[in-house]
């Protein structure tokens, strides 16, 4: 009778080759399952981009229709008579048209200082503008910034993983009255000339990427492309001639299609002169406010049509 319960009590447990291979079905469903996650992961993360390109891109239209010009590539520090106006760029613009009304007042009017990243902001990290983290300038998927900071930027300046297209909002040099130079917009939404569905107004970009990256605050250091120094207003580089000394840069495949599918942003496959992208394709915000995904397929022809705002030139098909 003991033997008998002793047996019945030995048959409740699992023998170690069981556990094993228990073990091993359960890993082998995770590695099934994994890939899955991921991908649904990445859908999530490539929606928020998109999404993030969307306000950026009605933000754009509201400053549109309130100053009637689109917002420029880089504003100058002005004088007005009492005191300092402080200049910045394009996403400094678009603070008060994305719920960030309160940062850009405290960087718009200064005394004794020329440029609004360095106007205090308490909380942040060096407690100046510049290292305040803006949650529609980052994209998820982007593996360069870490808690809103460029790889490159640690708790120095925020990065963007947007920028700007120079051929529509900085093709306009003006000298303000302090010596700095503005470079302004030369289009309306409604004055675009090939159209606003026809019109890259800004894409994705990785806030670090192979030695330069974007630092949102900054307002282009003299340089409207994809410096080390400057947060990049710019998707393309200008090509020669479209700015005048000092600001010309024309340097880097500005006129080359999107990079996609890149995950090491610290190597050559990262192109700091071109729209660089985790997912398949990357998302770029259209002059009329849609987003598309733009192959890196795409042929070189079809992009430089699509950035260029008055060629009159029809999209190739592969568009």
């Amino acid at each position: 009778m003991l033997a008998q319960i002793r047996s019945a009590r030995s048959r409740k447990g699992f023998t170690l080759i069981e556990l094993l291979v228990v073990i091993a079905i359960i890993a082998i469903l995770i590695g099934l399952l994994l890939p899955a996650v991921q991908k649904i992961r990445e859908a999530a993360n490539r929606m928020k981009c998109t999404n993030n390109l969307k306000q950026l891109g009605l933000a754009a239209h509201n400053y549109n229709d309130t100053n009637n010009i689109l917002p420029s590539s880089r504003s100058a520090c002005v004088w007005t008579g009492t005191g300092y106006q402080a200049g910045g760029n394009v996403l400094t613009a678009l603070l008060p048209y994305i719920e960030q009304d309160n940062l850009y007042r405290l960087a718009t009017v200064i005394s004794g200082q020329y440029q609004s990243w360095e106007m205090p902001v308490p909380g942040t990290p060096s407690g100046t503008m510049r290292t305040q983290t803006v949650k529609t300038f980052q994209c998820p998927s982007d593996p360069s910034m870490s808690n809103g900071f460029s790889a490159y930027q640690i708790n120095a300046w925020a990065g963007s993983s947007y920028g700007f297209n120079t051929l529509v909002v900085g093709t306009t040099p003006v000298v303000e009255n302090t010596g700095w130079t503005s470079v302004n917009s030369q289009y309306t939404v409604a004055t675009i000339p090939d159209g606003t569905s026809n019109t890259v107004l800004a894409g994705e970009k990785y806030a670090a990427c192979n030695g330069g990256g974007n630092l949102w605050a900054w307002p282009g250091g003299g340089i409207q492309g994809w410096s080390g120094n400057d947060w990049g207003p710019t998707i393309v580089n200008p090509p020669a001639g479209v700015l005048t000394s000092p600001i010309t840069h024309n340097s880097g495949n500005w006129n080359q299609p999107p990079l996609t599918g890149v995950s090491n942003w610290n190597s050559g496959n990262c192109d700091r002169y071109r729209p660089t992208s985790m997912h398949s394709v990357c998302n770029c915000l259209l002059a009329d406010g849609s987003v598309r995904g733009v192959s890196r397929a795409v042929s070189q022809a079809t992009w430089l049509m699509a950035v260029t705002p008055n060629d009159g030139a029809v999209l190739g098909s592969d568009w």
